[in-house]
C-alpha cells in the first residue's frame, strides 16, 4: 500500500510570485498569435471616424453590391415606411379633429363638447391615417420597382415614385386631379429625398 501511495503522490510546482506577470504573459500569448481581425469583416479595421449611419450609402458602391452593413430589403422599407406614414396621419387626423371638434360644439356643456371632440377625432384621425398609409405604400413599392429597374437608387426614382402614387391615388376624381396630386406628391418624394441625404 506504501507502493502505491509513493507512486501516486504528486506535488505541484509553485512559480516564484516575484517572476510571474500575468499581463506579459497573455500580451506575449497575444502578440504571438496570426491573428488578423480584418479577415473576420470589413468594419474590424475602421476607427472611429466612421458614422454607423453613412456606412450603408458608402458602402453600396462595393463590386459584390452588397454594402459593409446589410441594407434593408424592399418588404423592410415598405413596412416601415408604411406604419410611419400611418401613425403621423393618425396622430395629425386626430390632433385636427380635437380642434375641430372644440370650435364646433354645438353646446358649451361638457358631455356634448366631450362627444363632439371624439367623434371629430374618430372621423378625422382614421380618414388621414388611411390616406397616408395606402400613400406610403404605393409610393414604397413603385420606388422599389424603379430603383430594381434602374439599377441604383436615387432622388430621381424617389421623385418619379412620388408623381406615380399621386397620380394614381387621385385617377378616379379626373386628369386635373391626378396630375395635381402626382405634382404635388412629386414634390414632396423629392424634398424628403434630398432632406434624408442632407440630415439624416
Amino acid at each position: 500500500m506504501s507502493n502505491i501511495e509513493e507512486e501516486t503522490s504528486f506535488e505541484p510546482t509553485y512559480v516564484n510570485q516575484e517572476d510571474f506577470n500575468p499581463q506579459e504573459t497573455v500580451s506575449d500569448f497575444l502578440s504571438n498569435t496570426a491573428f488578423d481581425p480584418s479577415r473576420l469583416h470589413p468594419l474590424a479595421n475602421l476607427g472611429s471616424g466612421m458614422q454607423y449611419l453613412d456606412l450603408e450609402d458608402q458602402g453600396s458602391t462595393m463590386a459584390t453590391g452588397h454594402g459593409i452593413v446589410p441594407s434593408r430589403s424592399w418588404t423592410d422599407d415598405m413596412t416601415y415606411g408604411t406604419g410611419m406614414t400611418y401613425i403621423t396621419g393618425l396622430s395629425l387626423g386626430g390632433a385636427y379633429g380635437f380642434f375641430e371638434g372644440l370650435r364646433s360644439s354645438p353646446s358649451p356643456a361638457l358631455r356634448i363638447r366631450v362627444n363632439t371632440v371624439l367623434n371629430s377625432m374618430t372621423r378625422r384621425g382614421p380618414f388621414i391615417g388611411n390616406s397616408a398609409g395606402v400613400l406610403a405604400l404605393m409610393y414604397n413599392g413603385i420606388n422599389s420597382a424603379i430603383g430594381s429597374a434602374r439599377g441604383h437608387h436615387d432622388p430621381l426614382n424617389s421623385v418619379a415614385a412620388g408623381a406615380l402614387t399621386g397620380a394614381l391615388f387621385k385617377s378616379t376624381a379626373g386628369v386635373r386631379a391626378a396630375g395635381t396630386a402626382g405634382g404635388v406628391c412629386a414634390v414632396a418624394a423629392g424634398l424628403w429625398s434630398v432632406a434624408r441625404e442632407k440630415f439624416l
